[in-house]
């Protein structure tokens, strides 16, 4: 069975039994939500398939898209649920579609995707029965991040209850009548279930390569997929071990109020990635010699980006440079952290009135569900009486 479904970063899923499609509508901002929803939705089929919408269908029913669509299409790619992607997807699902990829049905989210009008872009292929939920990622949402990166605090990093993130709350993810639950803030809790749904759980083979890999990896993004996949090209048989920073490291080195996203969001978002085999999370800064001992590392690569020293002023590779183990890798993408949050804030105005727009909607879908409710019980109780 196929599936198809709508989603963050623009696009739709679809599923074949062998087929399952999916169509994430916006995917502008990826991050472990959407990961978690291709997750939800190949399970439901063998094989995945991933509408990606066009800049110009996400301008016009949302707003203006952090990615672009190239950057979107390899995002997805990369995720290793993904089977294939539809580029240019529409931005409402039809059967005509669903039947176009061999899908089965199609998959989205618990929350509602509308149009520009406010239609619902999955009216038709609910009616045919030809649609699946799966749960939305509770503590996440694109909305969230956008307002970490404006807020320029770090409460993100241990707790959400300084007044400055209830403000943001307030603010940022809630429109002028009211809040939706599904474009508002919430707060992530991590538990050991959804890293395990998340992990590989493979171990190295007779054969392998390991290659190890470390830093902040923050705000996951086509930067990181595109160093991550010229690792993955260093060996026949790799095995790619990402040693992710703890929050605090990574504000050392980085400063400001990074990073956006905390440890156990990063490690989530990394291990969606097809490139990555294992996450060591709260990596020591220095790759030293029990830690290539024990993962018996055979390569240790950095990409072209600064190397900041350690906290006593050395080099955190001396000891995969003594070894004659390390490599300076270029990935030819000069994308970072840094940039996508410049774009971020370019652009703050038109993600704020966006979000409110789209809360707007939501929230006159609510109340008309809640009319009709009230409608329906009231006509029973005349019936029953």
């Amino acid at each position: 069975n196929n599936t198809l479904g709508h989603g963050f970063w623009g696009h739709v899923i679809f599923l074949r039994t062998v087929m399952v499609h999916v169509c994430l509508h916006s995917y502008d901002m990826v991050h472990y939500g959407h990961s978690n929803q291709l997750r939800q939705a190949k399970a439901m089929g063998d094989y995945l398939v991933v509408g990606v919408h066009t800049d110009e269908e996400i301008a016009k029913h949302k707003g203006p898209p952090v990615f672009t669509q190239a950057e979107r299409y390899k995002m997805i790619r990369a995720t290793k649920w993904v089977d294939e992607i539809v580029e240019g997807a529409p931005y409402v699902t039809t059967l005509e579609t669903l039947d176009k990829y061999n899908c089965d049905f199609c998959v989205h989210g618990d929350d509602i995707t509308l149009t520009v009008d406010g239609k619902d872009t999955y009216d038709e292929v609910k009616r045919m029965g030809r649609y699946r939920e799966c749960k939305r990622t509770q503590g996440v949402s694109t909305t969230d991040l956008v307002g970490r990166m404006l807020l320029l605090t770090k409460s993100h990093h241990s707790n959400v209850d300084n007044a400055d993130y209830q403000l943001h709350k307030d603010n940022f993810g809630k429109g002028p009548k009211g809040h939706s639950p599904w474009t508002g803030v919430s707060q992530f809790l991590q538990t050991s279930q959804k890293i395990i749904q998340f992990a590989s759980g493979k171990e190295p083979q007779p054969g392998d390569t390991i290659i190890y890999v470390a830093g902040a990896f923050d705000l996951f993004h086509i930067g990181h997929v595109d160093f991550l996949e010229t690792v993955h090209k260093q060996a026949e048989k790799p095995y790619v071990i990402v040693g992710l920073h703890f929050d605090q490291e990574v504000n050392r080195y980085k400063g400001k109020n990074y990073p956006i996203m905390n440890i156990h969001e990063r490690t989530l978002s990394v291990l969606a990635c097809r490139y990555v085999s294992e996450v060591v999370i709260g990596a020591p800064y220095a790759v030293g010699k029990d830690l290539l001992d024990h993962f018996k590392v055979d390569l240790v690569c950095h990409g072209k980006t600064e190397v900041f020293s350690d906290t006593d002023g050395t080099d955190p590779y001396a000891e995969p440079k003594k070894r004659g183990i390390f490599r300076v890798l270029d990935s030819s993408n000069n994308l970072t952290t840094d940039v996508i949050v410049q774009r971020i804030i370019e652009n703050r105005l038109q993600f704020e009135a966006r979000n409110q727009k789209k809360e707007a909607k939501e929230m006159a879908v609510i109340e008309a569900l809640k009319n009709k409710e009230d409608l329906q019980k009231t006509e029973a109780a005349i019936t029953n009486n």
